[in-house]
């Protein structure tokens, strides 16, 4: 007996012991909790952060939370944003790092209604547009710049801008002629509506050459020369490459473990099972580390949107990217 009560409090000692030596790492999401993030809820709830020795906070975002501004202030060790935001954030003095690139292609598009009248970019001059903001206007403005479009709404030889919310409504309700949506989200909504996808025109800003990459991973510059932190940072992201891995391969599994991470309750499992296959599209091929051709998209889109207006950045990006974390993590 006296052995097995040895045995038992040597067994808990460890653990206690295991859990304590756990390094906390926080992550705020660059939106609310969905499974445009499945990865790193999955990774929390099968252990694999646990496996890596790492005790992670998952923080959902919001229209209000602008996650550049929550790992200035302290308040995350890292995030996930736009690359856009990104760099933008850099060049007014938030030194960003990417570290980390799960996402391989972006879901970011234009949806316009046909019964507009358009059909094709000639026809968005005199049209209100809906454009989403908080560094997700970028591609945007580099499109109609290419276009040479105006942006003020002056005349009808440009748009008007409405600052749209994060849904699809405008379009439903008449509001504008096209807006911004995603392919695992609000395009859905409008589906859902009772559109038709023969009765609209959809504009995908990759293969119209104006994509930026979407959902990188972020850290503060200076603590990358920290040894403790680059090596949390390793096992961060391979553990959370782990979980996108689990994610693509269980899909409906992945939506339900969203669901238990849904502080809300507003998220419908059909939905998250919907998006989370569409997502799935979106990390197909990433191995998690950034390729530099897309970083140079990304650049280029951004530099060609430099108005007075507008400007993401004006100059090229020094130092915005890393591959020291993915080289460890992955290799």
């Amino acid at each position: 007996m006296n052995k097995l009560l040895s045995g038992a409090v040597a067994a808990f000692s460890l653990a206690a012991s295991t859990a304590l030596a756990a390094d906390e790492v926080t992550l705020q999401l660059k939106w609310v909790g969905q499974a445009q993030f499945a990865g790193y809820f999955v990774a929390e709830a099968k252990g694999f952060y646990d496996e890596e020795g790492l005790d992670v906070t998952i923080k959902p975002g919001g229209p209000d939370i602008a996650p550049e501004q929550v790992i200035a202030g302290g308040g995350a060790d890292v995030i996930t944003t736009w690359m856009a935001a990104g760099l933008a954030a850099r060049e007014r003095g938030v030194p960003l790092v990417n570290i980390a690139q799960p996402f391989k292609t972006g879901g970011l598009q234009v949806n316009c209604l046909k019964s507009t009248g358009v059909e094709t970019p000639e026809d968005f001059p005199g049209r209100t547009m809906g454009v989403w903001f908080f560094g997700n206007e970028y591609p945007f403005y580099a499109w109609m710049a290419s276009l040479g479009i105006e942006t003020d709404g002056a005349d009808d030889n440009g748009v008007t801008v409405l600052k749209q919310a994060f849904s699809a409504d405008p379009l439903i309700q008449g509001q504008a002629d096209c807006i911004s949506t995603m392919t695992y989200n609000e395009y859905r909504q409008i589906l859902q509506a009772g559109i038709t996808p023969e009765e609209l025109v959809t504009f995908n800003y990759l293969q119209m050459g104006f994509g930026m990459l979407e959902d990188g991973l972020y850290v503060m510059e200076d603590n990358l020369s920290d040894p403790e932190f680059a090596d949390k940072m390793e096992r961060f992201v391979r553990a959370s490459m782990k979980g996108w891995k689990y994610a693509a391969e269980n899909q409906e599994e992945a939506a339900e473990i969203v669901l238990e991470f849904d502080e809300t309750g507003a998220q419908e499992l059909d939905h998250q099972v919907y998006m989370m296959g569409e997502v799935a599209k979106l990390i197909e091929g990433s191995d998690g580390a950034l390729d530099p051709a897309d970083y140079d998209q990304t650049v280029k889109t951004l530099l060609s949107a430099v108005s007075a207006e507008n400007p993401a950045i004006t100059k090229e990006p020094d130092g915005a990217w890393t591959h020291q974390i993915t080289d460890a993590a992955l290799n």
